[in-house]
């Protein structure tokens, strides 16, 4: 299928759209890249508004702070949109009205608690944007942005999106998960909470200080010239069992070239230990074993393991803009209610996202055996999640509540819900709301000699 086709396809025809990495693209042609910025925003995203107008069109008016908002004057996120009143709620009882823009995850849901489950839908908003810098990458990476190693790999400028007209699955889904979805700098305390389906809450804290070099505002840097893509540390407070356990570790722009590296910290023996083939289907720590590794922010890592193909674009009902997850004007004991969270906290939108579907390859292992990603085509941030185990029964689905912050500029990864249908349970990952503030973002003052292995040790004593 030739590009300028490929291109030119509206949503519907999308959905027959299966295009494999290892084929050799050519570049995007000028008429294309010129999109950007006109019909489509800096990033790619339709500025159109659809239809009926229930989405509107881009605005695009804010990067830095909103109208009305003062960073300084909260140390949590602060809500632009503070006053709105849900248009609708969706229930059990009119779920069907609004099937076609519902997942697979969010019918389980509704099915699963048909009393309780309810998602409250308001106005939807377009209107953040990335900041010039992200544009100007972007639009550089539109031109010389490629991929590599079967789709492992990419070769580009750091600090923008990868693909902003994406040809294929495997450029969705590094537009969604490699370094232009992380601060330059991070540093924060978050509570995760695994709630059993009795009602109890078994608790974790972590002190987790990340960096994606590439995204430092104000400089041009390519990924050629970097060593990692991201760095992590995570270093366990609670539960008083693993207190001081350490895990940090290395992602590079080219999961072949340079697989991904993790130590870990054992308080115990007071040894470091690399940890072999970190990643995949393993069990990330502190979580009680519910959610795996390369679920964190909905998808991460090596997509080796899976073929990728694009279902489509879609109108979706999915968890945007909602600064209210992330107050501390909410306690815990209110917000975590048996089942799932309270519905009180949630804020869904209607907004175009890209679908596309991970199908494992014969011959490799992992718990999913299909898992189904909604990338919301604003901020190429992953929404959610569907993920099948190897009998093709929907087992665990998840929603990550992103937010547009000042300080970043950009979007942010915040609380993530993460169900598990069969066991009837849910971890709300990544709390801030009882914490004595919220996210430090590019700030700077983390290096990469905050990470590896001697950083390991250092931290966890």
């Amino acid at each position: 299928m030739r590009r300028k086709k490929i291109l030119g396809l509206g949503l519907a025809s999308v959905l027959a759209l299966q295009i494999h990495s290892g084929l050799a693209l050519a570049q995007l042609p000028a008429d294309q890249i010129a999109r950007l910025g006109t019909e489509l925003s800096c990033f790619g995203a339709i500025k159109a508004a659809n239809a009926e107008g229930s989405i509107p069109e881009f605005s695009g008016k804010w990067f830095g702070a909103p109208d009305g908002i003062d960073p300084e004057a909260s140390s949590h996120p602060q809500d632009p949109y503070a006053g709105e009143k849900p248009l609708f709620v969706i229930t059990v009882q009119n779920m069907d009205r609004y099937a076609e823009r519902l997942s697979a995850g969010q019918k389980a849901l509704f099915k699963q608690y048909p009393d309780t489950f309810k998602m409250p839908v308001y106005p939807s908003h377009r209107d953040f944007s990335y900041s010039k810098g992200v544009c100007d990458a972007t639009l550089e990476n539109a031109r010389i942005a490629k991929l590599v190693n079967n789709g492992e790999g990419i070769e580009g400028r750091a600090g923008g999106v990868m693909f902003p007209i994406p040809q294929s699955a495997e450029e969705i889904r590094m537009n969604a998960t490699m370094g232009g979805r992380y601060a330059w700098t991070e540093d924060y305390i978050s509570d995760n909470a695994y709630v059993l389906k009795d009602g109890k809450v078994n608790w974790g804290r972590v002190h987790s200080r990340n960096s994606a070099p590439g995204n430092e505002p104000g400089k041009v840097i390519y990924t050629k010239d970097l060593k990692a893509s991201a760095y992590y540390s995570n270093l366990t407070l609670l539960p008083q069992r693993d207190k001081g356990e350490v895990n940090n570790g290395i992602h590079s722009w080219d999961y072949v070239a340079n697989p991904s590296q993790s130590w870990r910290y054992d308080p115990g023996t007071r040894r470091v230990r690399q940890s072999p083939g970190y990643g995949y289907d393993m069990s990330f720590p502190g979580t009680g074993g519910s959610i795996t590794v390369d679920e964190v922010r909905i998808f991460n890592g090596s997509g080796q393991r899976y073929d990728w193909e694009i279902l489509g674009k879609k109108e979706m009902y999915i968890p945007a803009n909602n600064y209210k997850i992330h107050s501390n004007e909410w306690k815990y004991a209110d917000m975590l209610t048996p089942n799932h969270i309270n519905p009180d906290v949630m804020r869904y939108e209607l907004r175009r996202v890209w679908v596309i579907r991970a199908t494992l390859k014969a011959g490799y292992r992992h718990l999913y055996g299909k898992r189904d990603f909604y990338i919301d085509e604003d901020s190429w941030m992953p929404v959610m999640g569907d993920n099948y185990d190897n009998r093709g029964e929907l087992w665990r689905t998840s929603m990550l509540n992103t937010i547009h912050l000042p300080e970043l500029q950009g979007w942010q990864a915040g609380v993530g819900l993460y169900h598990d249908l069969n066991a009837g349970t849910y971890l709300a990952f990544n709390l801030i709301n009882e914490q004595r503030r919220g996210y430090y973002l590019n700030r700077g003052g983390i290096t990469p000699s905050d990470f590896g292995p001697e950083a390991a040790r250092r931290a966890g004593q």
